[in-house]
């Protein structure tokens, strides 16, 4: 098995990398965040020179939608020079890069399935940062896969799902936003994805979408979480007017996943099926 090298081990997806690859038996690179700080080229200069991965899963990223409007600088330096800092390691060393990026990168403005070739044309901060990270990795490397990915949760870190869950338990009635539209993504899911388009050994790299299968809105994400839950609380649907946020969100940001599931024949859970796997083991 070509070795792996991890970066960002520590938050959800590197956590539910970790958790797929024990159960599959594949052996991983897990450098602390000091030893892969992807803002210092010295540091992953040696860490590629000791380890010599063949592949380079990139998990490290800013994801703050609301504080990137604040902190742009930062947002900056780890979604576009982070990226473009790794994928020059990769250059150097010889390796493949798997990066994830988000729906973010797309307005989100027309009601119709986004595609990896569709024009490209963030509504925030977050959603630029990530795009020119994209846009840095295709004008360095030619062997990289980025991931464009939505509404990420899972049993590990902080997320929508067990945000909600806690609420619930907290709260007796809830106003959730019914007017963004998309597809939630069970970062477990997307981690045992990772490990069929490498171990599938195929060079067809470029950008590719993968989210769970379905369409809904948050008001139909917290509904359905509370019903699998068994939590009772009042959700109310909500305009996203009635939350006003700092970063302005995609209406509709649902990603046509036709491109991955053809050229890796991967099966995509539909999104209902993995929510109660998840909340399963948050409550076992």
């Amino acid at each position: 098995m070509a070795s792996i090298l991890i970066i960002g081990a520590a938050g959800q997806l590197g956590q539910c990398l970790k958790a797929v690859a024990e159960k599959r038996g594949i052996a991983l690179i897990l450098p602390s965040e000091q030893d892969a700080d992807i803002l210092k080229p010295e540091l992953l200069a040696t860490l590629f020179e000791k380890e010599r991965p063949k592949y380079v899963i990139n998990c490290a990223a800013y994801t703050a939608v609301d504080k990137a409007e604040d902190e742009r600088d930062l947002a900056k330096a780890i979604n576009e020079t982070g990226a473009a800092n790794l994928a020059k390691a990769c250059k150097d060393n010889g390796a493949i890069l798997i990066h994830v990026s988000t729906d973010f990168v797309f307005a989100g403005d027309t009601v119709k399935l986004l595609k990896e070739d569709d024009f490209a044309e963030p509504i925030n901060v977050y959603g630029q940062t990530k795009l020119d990270g994209e846009l840095a990795i295709s004008t360095i490397l030619k062997e990289f896969y980025i991931l464009r990915t939505s509404w990420l949760y899972s049993e590990y870190a902080n997320n929508f799902v067990k945000t909600m869950l806690k609420l619930g338990n907290e709260r007796d009635d809830l106003g959730i936003i019914a007017d963004q539209v998309g597809s939630p993504t069970y970062a477990i899911d997307l981690a045992s994805a990772i490990f069929d388009i490498i171990l599938s050994r195929k060079t067809d790299y470029g950008i590719y979408h993968y989210s769970n299968e379905g369409v809904i809105s948050w008001y139909d994400f917290a509904t359905a979480i509370f019903q699998i839950s068994n939590t009772t609380v009042k959700v109310n649907p909500i305009p996203s007017s009635a939350y006003p946020t700092k970063a302005r969100r995609p209406s509709f940001s649902v990603m046509d996943k036709s491109k991955i599931k053809s050229t890796f024949n991967l099966a995509i859970p539909y999104w209902r099926d993995s929510l109660e796997k998840c909340i399963k083991k948050l409550k076992g």
